[in-house]
């Protein structure tokens, strides 16, 4: 199927804007990539040091000039439940690259920290720069230099987009992601929601509402809800960095196992060892970038990947931006609802086709770039529209079904929930911002009514608790920016904003902080930029302002004339003292240094540009024309 004309001209805009810093990117890849094995650059004594704990025979693996050896990297703890699964992989790691020759060594590990737990709490406001904390542990963790592919154990939000920045500054590893996958269907989402929102009426009591919670989330695995960790599940394997079809294989069930031993073997295959070398550097390019961003449209994923996606195309030199989002958004029709765009979770949306479903219709359209590179074979892309099963003992994969199984979560292109992918771009006199409209009826997508302003999530509660709050309104919550308090979730929000909409209020979310994957019914300009710490007009804003949100046009206004706006002398910040308590502390530089939304908010600035000036070609490679 020829390339969508939408798709293929965001692509070249990415090409073209990245060019400087593609190019510099894939240069000092071909530098780090000098000597076959990798372990072949260090000393005797570095490599003693490097294997001194191994075994016997892994020690004279690792001696011998062509042995490969696995680096993991993984997220595991005990007492998250995405990551509890992970605790059994290295050992089954071990034992599969054992068995074709190659060695594995755990290479260390990185925090995984759970929004689910910290939601209104201080350690929430180290969640964003966590991610950046994840890439460089990751990137501590290659530098001993000893490994020629790696394996990725990660599964929720900030966990593999860090760990994906982390492996591209090692551009020339391949590496591919394992996951741990769903826990069970529990308590349905449906309940879930009435049940916060009789609880924030004041209808139950918290030992009911905790009792609820318990029954959504119970068992190892991933919170089923299509939230920032599933949705980093699509994006790895619609970019090619996952085995095909195993994304919500369910830990512990014998696919699982099979797709992680895969998984290890397949590490060993695309080595610089051998014929069919893939690094990472090259498996993630523009193409790859445009798929992550039309899964992401077409399946209603995390908002957080508005700037998920950007601080990992950055870390491999390339520069999108929320424009690009818009334009791969009208292209791209939504095939899924899932929670909390439907009342589905994963494990029914992965029974009615799932993430391959989405991807061969993306295919069929010419919506993503089938021949990007993938981990996984010549096939490009179409390789991963597949179902796969285990056949005595071993993966097998199938052609994915024609027809949905389930057309109230999954569709195809020909018949999509909508004609877009439900993510917007708003611009107006308060900056620029995004808005996840495909949760939202159509009826909510346009709210005017005055401005009502909170420092706090904390604060809008307390309105809400007061009777304050019974009227139509726009609520601004500023000081929420990565410069001010790390980009917290504003959470709470929800069951308040809800109950009120469905009173008949007319009601609506302006904020610089982040709403991320299961923002919901309520219309939310979110990831406002400039945020009101760093100067933005948000910062002017009044209670009583008229404001105008509009999803269907693009636009979030306030309704002041510009001279008197511009006049206006900003409020002064009355963030709560956010800087000690909960390890805060230890973030001062980040909150100094991390950049704007839609960079990334990152603190690791623009890409760079430099090359050393001795790069050596590897024989056999050579640069693209235009490099």
């Amino acid at each position: 199927m020829a390339l969508h004309p939408e798709i293929d001209r965001v692509t070249d805009t990415i090409r073209e804007r990245s060019h400087k810093t593609r190019a510099a990117y894939l240069k000092r890849a071909e530098l780090a990539r000098r000597q076959k094995p990798q372990r072949g650059n260090l000393s005797c004594s570095n490599l003693a040091h490097g294997f001194a704990a191994c075994g016997g025979s892994e020690k004279d693996t690792l001696a011998e000039t062509k042995a490969i050896n696995v680096g993991m990297v993984s997220a595991y703890n005990d007492m998250l439940s995405a990551h509890q699964p992970l605790e059994v992989m290295p050992a089954q790691i071990k034992e599969a690259v054992r068995e074709v020759g190659a060695v594995a060594q755990f290479a260390g590990g990185v925090p995984a920290m759970c929004d689910g737990v910290t939601q209104g709490q201080p350690g929430m406001e180290l969640s964003l720069f966590s991610r950046d904390v994840i890439a460089q542990a990751t990137a501590v963790a290659l530098s001993h230099n000893m490994f020629d592919s790696v394996l990725c154990l990660g599964v929720c939000d900030k966990i593999v987009p860090g760990l994906l920045m982390g492996a591209l500054t090692f551009a020339h590893l391949p590496v591919i992601f394992v996951p741990a996958g769903p826990m069970p269907s529990g308590l349905s989402n449906d309940d879930k929601r009435r049940i916060r929102e009789r609880y924030a009426a004041g209808e139950i009591s918290q030992r009911e509402l905790l009792a609820a919670e318990s029954a959504a989330y119970h068992s190892p695995g991933t919170c089923t809800f299509y939230g920032t960790a599933n949705s980093n599940q699509m994006l790895m394997e619609m970019m090619g960095l996952h085995i095909p079809g195993t994304t919500f294989a369910q830990p512990a069930s014998a696919l699982r196992a099979a797709a992680t031993v895969e998984a290890a073997q397949q590490a060993t295959r695309i080595t610089d060892l051998g014929d069919d070398y893939r690094p990472i550097g090259q498996i993630i390019d523009e193409r790859a970038i445009v798929n992550g961003l039309a899964g992401l449209m077409a399946t209603g994923g995390s908002t957080n990947h508005t700037l998920h996606i950007i601080a990992i195309a950055r870390a491999a030199g390339i520069l999108i931006n929320w424009d690009d989002f818009e334009v791969i958004s009208q292209a791209v029709p939504l095939l899924a609802r899932v929670y909390p765009n439907g009342s589905a979770d994963v494990n029914h949306f992965d029974a009615a086709g799932g993430i391959n479903f989405v991807l061969r219709e993306l295919l069929d359209k010419g919506l993503v770039h089938g021949d990007a590179n993938t981990v996984a074979g010549d096939d490009g892309l179409a390789g991963y529209a597949c179902r796969v099963s285990l056949e005595n003992g071993a993966l097998a994969s199938a052609p994915v079904p024609a027809k949905s199984g389930d057309d109230t979560i999954l569709r195809t292109a020909d018949d999509p929930f909508q004609a877009d992918g439900g993510l917007r771009l708003l611009r107006g006199n308060l900056g620029r911002s995004v808005i996840k409209t495909s949760a939202v009826a159509r009826e909510h997508w346009l709210v005017e009514a005055p401005a009502q302003v909170f420092d706090s999530q904390i604060s809008f509660v307390n309105a809400f608790k007061a009777g304050e709050l019974n009227k139509d309104f726009i609520a601004v919550v500023r000081w929420q920016g990565p410069r001010a308090n790390g980009m917290p979730e504003l959470h709470k929000l929800t069951p308040y904003l809800a109950l009120l909409q469905s009173a008949g209020r007319k009601v609506a979310l302006v904020t610089d902080g982040r709403m991320s994957g299961a923002s919901g019914k309520v219309p939310a300009a979110i990831h406002l930029s400039p945020e009101g710490l760093a100067d933005g007009p948000v910062a002017r804003v009044r209670d009583g302002d008229m404001m105008r949100l509009d999803a269907a046009n693009g636009t979030l206004e306030v309704l002041v004339d510009d001279k008197a706006f511009a006049a206006r002398e900003p409020a002064q910040p009355t963030l709560r003292d956010n800087t000690v308590l909960m390890g805060r502390e230890l973030f001062e530089p980040f909150r100094q240094m991390v950049g704007i939304a839609e960079e990334g908010a990152s603190v690791f600035g623009a890409p760079s540009e430099h090359v050393p000036d001795d790069v050596e070609l590897a024989e056999g490679y050579t640069f693209p024309d235009d490099l």
